[in-house]
């Protein structure tokens, strides 16, 4: 995956280990910024080499693990300063979702307030966030009768509603904008 994410003109997120250390995102981000020759298909459809130039364009998504969550301020501290050891960007992703909502997707708003709060207070580490999110909250299995399925709930990992989702994005948009207006560095 790293020598194909060497070659995407995008930018990629690299998430932390399930254990929660970053360590193996680090360095794939590193691999990924190089370039790469491996086998792959052409255009034509027919095995070649392909040669990549390299993607600088990653960044590492705190997912919690199995240490616990680590959206908080010590931990995207500690995972920017291991970014910047590695001469890499110290601007980072939180996935409000997995390890640090519990897997329970009615705590992803507590992980959302946390890193608002942090960009509020000046937080300069943080680039984002993910939600899981959908049209319907929660999730549901996939029954027999097809028909049955609730249209816009998720079939996989249970999501906050979209009235939820427009607030958080809401008030992580204010953080941003509050952020925003005080100088750097005060």
């Amino acid at each position: 995956h790293r020598e194909m994410a060497s070659g995407l003109s995008m930018p990629i997120g690299y998430k932390n280990g399930t254990d929660g250390s970053v360590g193996t995102a680090v360095n794939a981000m590193l691999s990924a910024s190089r370039p790469h020759h491996f086998l792959g298909i052409n255009g034509q459809g027919q095995a070649s080499i392909v040669s990549t130039t390299g993607n600088p364009d990653g960044h590492l998504v705190l997912r919690g693990g199995s240490a616990g969550p680590n959206y908080h301020a010590e931990a995207v501290a500690q995972a920017a300063a291991s970014l910047a050891a590695h001469h890499l960007p110290t601007r980072l992703m939180v996935d409000c979702s997995h390890g640090n909502s519990n897997k329970d997707y009615r705590l992803q708003a507590d992980v959302l307030h946390a890193v608002a709060g942090q960009v509020r207070t000046g937080s300069r580490h943080l680039l984002g966030v993910m939600l899981e999110s959908h049209l319907v909250a929660g999730n549901q299995k996939i029954p027999a009768d097809l028909s049955s399925l609730t249209y816009g709930q998720s079939i996989t990992d249970a999501c906050i509603d979209i009235d939820a989702t427009s607030a958080l994005l809401a008030e992580l948009a204010d953080a941003v904008r509050a952020a925003q207006a005080v100088p750097v560095g005060v």
